[in-house]
């Protein structure tokens, strides 16, 4: 069966959910010509369909163009499938709620290193390559330092891009065994241990002091209140704390304690917690195991996710452009982002090279960024490549067009594809 996509330009992909709407079927290469005769086109709603009549379809030729007119019922694919002779071919759409629909999916990276901690590349270089991968936001997050990001930031401020950086870092903090990510905070968490430990060691022991009649004199209570400390200091920058890979192993096992991890469930101070990412093709299981305790600990709360790469190199080959978050924002704005993650509105991304993509989230966020991955996302990336690749060159000593058509031409893809 031949995908119609290969040969058309077909538009929108992302309708209004239980309307009408017409779908347009252009071919991407002008001399290309569609033979006479019959066409048949079937509609399949991909979940359910309360009507036979929403299933049909009106269908208009004019020249090398065809116009469908059909019912989009419910928030779902719609998998169209045109019989031509002996040939059939097929296309597919979805159609979401006024919700999702006037929010755009963001691709974006939020665990990154570069060689100011143990990475290997320059802060700009990772923003160029991440920009290549398709990326629309990223933070650098290297151990215990902000700067790196703030110099990422600093190095592309005058060019007018369509991708976006943020501040960031991974933190560290004294006599506790945890990773918290700081993802667009507005000042270094680190810092402030690191300038003042007098301070940080009387807060944390207030919040210890706080959980003694709950909890008994294990090392894990001291942890979560050192933990408590940080994700309300990010919070306080306007930032969003994150739970960094919960099932990490190392030599001496998982990094942190089921006993801190249920602690920290159970609490609840991270505003975010990394379902999948940072792990290398034998370290897989730790993917797994961080997938079903979420499901399990989180008793059927809906607590944000996100997944990300934690890469240490962007050429190694591996981790880098394995893991992703996709945020449905309206619009790319850190305080938007940050909202519509706390909302529940992102997933996590695992798409190892030759494995088939896996998203974790919500199951209605789940089945719409599958549609994406296979859909829309190869289309955004080829322009973001392009921006990327132009950014690159740009930290190589080369002009960047002041105009930026890659801007222009994305503008052009979202309103080309979204039915708003």
């Amino acid at each position: 069966m031949v995908k119609l996509d290969s040969y058309f330009k077909i538009y929108p992909k992302i309708v209004r959910a239980d309307t009408k709407a017409v779908v347009t079927l252009e071919p991407r290469f002008p001399d290309w010509r569609l033979p006479e005769g019959e066409y048949r086109f079937i509609h399949y709603p991909a979940n359910y369909s309360t009507r036979e009549e929403y299933r049909n379809l009106e269908v208009r030729r004019d020249g090398n163009r065809f116009y469908l007119e059909g019912f989009f019922e419910g928030e779902q694919e719609h998998i169209i499938y045109v019989e031509a002779g002996n040939r059939t071919i097929t296309f597919s759409l979805y159609s979401v709620k006024d919700d999702l629909l006037y929010r755009t999916p963001y691709k974006g990276d939020m665990h990154i290193h570069t060689y100011y901690s143990d990475g290997i590349e320059s802060p700009a270089y990772v923003a160029s390559a991440c920009r290549r991968i398709g990326l629309d936001f990223l933070a650098i997050t290297d151990h215990r330092r902000y700067f790196p990001s703030i110099e990422a930031i600093e190095t592309f401020k005058n060019l007018d891009l369509s991708f976006k950086l943020f501040p960031g870092e991974e933190v560290h903090p004294p006599d506790n065994p945890i990773h918290i990510v700081n993802f667009g905070g507005n000042f270094s968490i680190n810092e402030l241990f690191e300038k003042d430990r007098e301070t940080y060691d009387r807060e944390v022991g207030e919040i210890e002091e706080s959980l003694k009649r709950e909890i008994p004199d294990i090392p894990e209570r001291y942890q979560l209140a050192s933990s408590i400390w940080c994700f309300n200091k990010i919070r306080e920058g306007n930032g969003l704390g994150i739970f960094a890979h919960p099932f990490w192993r190392i030599r001496e096992g998982y990094y942190i304690s089921e006993r801190l991890l249920d602690l920290l469930y159970e609490k609840r101070p991270f505003d975010a917690v990394e379902i999948v990412g940072g792990y290398h093709m034998n370290e897989l299981t730790s993917n797994n195991l961080q997938v079903v305790s979420y499901y399990e600990k989180s008793k059927g709360q809906n607590i944000p996710v996100v997944g990300v790469t934690d890469a240490h190199g962007c050429e190694t080959g591996s981790l880098f452009g394995w893991y992703y978050t996709v945020v449905f924002s309206p619009d790319l704005e850190l305080e938007d982002l940050i909202e519509s993650i706390k909302r529940g509105y992102s997933v996590g991304v695992e798409s190892i090279p030759g494995r088939e993509a896996r998203v974790y989230g919500s199951l209605r966020l789940t089945l719409f960024t599958q549609f994406l991955i296979r859909e829309i996302f190869p289309i955004h990336d080829r322009i973001c490549e392009e921006e990327g690749k132009a950014m690159m060159r740009y930290i190589m000593g080369e002009t960047f067009d002041s105009k930026n058509p890659y801007r222009e031409e994305l503008e052009k893809f979202y309103n080309l594809y979204w039915k708003r």
